[in-house]
């Protein structure tokens, strides 16, 4: 008999999800852009890139707790500042990244990952894999940038 009022589709999906991945697997062009392979092999490349994020990020926290000795001498000092300067701004840059990839794993639970915001082309599996964070293809990417450039040089 059928179990009646609970929906075990989720875990099943993350199950079979996870079966028909093999761990060699690379998108293809030869195959339907975006299919259920290419998505879970998104979500885990943006998954696991995130973990390494975080986990950088708790090294550097840790490291800044460290490093909030007094140190007397005047250059040591210096130096100490410049290096927390850095460690903070890349800190930065990750908190960044990290919510880009957020917003990626978004697009892929609303079936919009992989094609580009401004012309709503697929964008080329090479780029995605490179970068999985894009929401442009290259030629919309190239044609915002050169805007930027035109309107930076005003």
């Amino acid at each position: 008999m059928p179990d009646i009022g609970h929906d075990h589709r989720a875990d099943g999906e993350q199950m079979k999800a996870e079966s028909f991945l093999p761990d060699d697997y690379r998108p293809a062009e030869d195959e339907p852009f975006m299919n259920e392979r290419q998505t879970e092999y998104f979500r885990r490349k943006l998954l696991a890139w995130k973990a390494d994020l975080l986990a950088d990020s708790r090294d550097t926290i840790e490291g800044l707790q460290d490093s909030t000795r007094n140190i007397p001498d005047v250059t040591d000092r210096a130096s100490e500042e410049t290096d927390r300067a850095i460690e903070l701004r890349t800190r930065d840059r990750q908190r960044k990244l990290v919510a880009k990839i957020d917003s990626a794993l978004r697009r892929i639970d609303e079936g919009e990952y992989g094609y580009c915001e401004v012309t709503g082309e697929p964008i080329s599996l090479k780029r995605l894999d490179a970068r999985p964070i894009a929401t442009m293809s290259l030629e919309a990417q190239e044609r915002h940038e050169r805007r930027e450039k035109v309107h930076r040089d005003d």
